[in-house]
């Protein structure tokens, strides 16, 4: 009896790994790499705001994978942690659905919230998805030399849709930079940035050989895509990281005085001239390649609407706003999205979205990395989901990523905010050796 009731639960255990395998893949591949690759920017549709608002591939995919998630995390003994922590979320969420309600586009916001609130519960489960850290790192680094791959071929085999082309019509002084699968060379820089800590934690808790090409391929993809801001993070994140993880009290002022002072003196120099002219006498270009004018336009239309914002979804890219004629004024009408996820979040939501929305990504992992043991805090795991948290909140100082559906360093960012999560409330749990793992990716 007690052998059948073991092979019975040893049988239990290897379905939830294989799907949980199955599952972590197919939700990797989906983000970092999309059902979509290798866009033509060469045609007049990207000029369309409405072009690419409906795939009916992408939402049947994304309604697939929401379906199984939601199957495993139900029926998973930690689905008490799923959607965490909850009377935030719930709060965040419903003001992003009522200030959709009485915007111009209500429909635009209705979907972006409910997209919103699907991946944020795909990646609250994430992490229960693997059976070990061993397991997860294994999976981490298959999925990302996958992704390299299909960049590196695109360089090779598709080079017009790979690499920016001089017939672009959106910014054809990009032309030669390398962007493999992605949109743009921005979401490359970025992606090979997070890829470059993937390959350092892989290295560390699966295999040196892959983490190793993980690092080298994803370097030299990043130095091709011509993406200074990220190139130049990559080296400061991880000394950031090293000098957050080992002096405690600096992390306060690295993180809310850090993330403050660069979204006030970046946007600060775009609104204040006196501001712009002392940063340009730095050194520094105060035009942060082209974004004040963005920013400029978009603090003065946040004026008009402070408190509910232009509902979520309903500002950029809308055909209210690039039809407006406003392009005589400045070109900012036109512009995708405003390059600053907490400008683009006041935008959308108002100051209490904007609020929410940084009590839940900036301040809760501060709290729960404070909350952390000794081992766990200086673990490979912990490493890795704070150089990724302090990549993204700096990095969205300069590019749009907040509450960005389909993006993967959003999707990235928020399995780290969990991981974080996970890492606090409870302690690793060992695994035996005889199954060659380490342990468990989640608490």
């Amino acid at each position: 009896m007690r052998s059948a009731a073991k092979g019975e639960a040893d049988g239990g255990e290897r379905l939830r790994k294989t799907v949980g395998t199955v599952l972590f893949m197919a939700i990797f591949l989906f983000f970092w790499i999309s059902l979509n690759p290798f866009v033509d920017l060469t045609g007049e549709a990207v000029l369309d705001p409405s072009a690419g608002n409906s795939n009916l591939m992408n939402q049947i995919a994304s309604l697939l994978l929401f379906a199984g998630m939601l199957a495993y995390g139900l029926l998973h003994p930690m689905r008490s942690v799923i959607l965490q922590p909850r009377v935030l979320l719930g709060l965040l969420f419903a003001w992003f659905f009522l200030v959709s309600l009485i915007s111009t586009y209500p429909m635009l916001g209705i979907k972006g919230t409910v997209l919103a609130v699907m991946v944020t519960f795909n990646a609250s489960i994430y992490l229960l998805l693997p059976a070990s850290e061993r397991h997860f790192a294994k999976m981490l680094g298959i999925g990302t030399l996958i992704m390299l791959g299909v960049s590196y071929y695109g360089i090779l085999f598709k080079p017009l849709l790979a690499i920016h082309q001089a017939s672009e019509l959106r910014e054809p002084m990009n032309a030669g930079l390398w962007r493999g699968h992605f949109p743009h060379k921005n979401s490359a820089a970025a992606a090979m940035v997070i890829a470059a800590f993937f390959g350092l934690f892989v290295m560390n808790a699966w295999s040196r050989i892959a983490g190793m090409a993980i690092l080298c391929l994803s370097f030299l993809f990043l130095i091709n895509t011509g993406g200074k801001t990220s190139t130049a993070m990559l080296p400061a994140i991880l000394l950031l990281a090293w000098v957050f993880e080992k002096v405690r009290f600096l992390r306060i002022p690295i993180v809310i005085g850090g993330v403050g002072a660069f979204n006030v003196f970046a946007i600060g120099a775009a609104v204040f001239r006196p501001l712009g002219e002392f940063i340009d006498q730095l050194g520094i270009d105060a035009t942060f390649t082209n974004r004040s004018d963005i920013w400029r336009f978009a603090v003065a239309e946040l004026a008009e609407r402070p408190l509910t914002g232009y509902g979520f979804k309903g500002f950029w890219q809308t055909s209210e706003l690039v039809h407006s004629g406003g392009s005589v004024e400045t070109w900012a009408v036109a512009a995708a999205n405003g390059h600053n996820s907490y400008l683009d979040v006041a935008l959308m939501t108002g100051i209490p979205g904007l609020f929410l929305t940084l009590v839940w990504i900036i301040v809760l992992p501060l709290r729960n990395i404070s909350r952390l043991e000794p081992d766990a805090e200086h673990s490979h795991l912990t490493r890795l989901f704070t150089r990724i948290w302090l990549y993204a909140i700096f990095n969205a100082g300069l590019e749009s990523l907040f509450f960005e559906g389909g993006n993967s360093l959003w999707f990235t960012l928020l399995f780290a905010l969990y991981g974080l999560s996970l890492q606090a409330s409870a302690a690793l749990a060992p695994v035996p050796r005889t199954r060659s793992e380490g342990a468990v990716a989640h608490a």
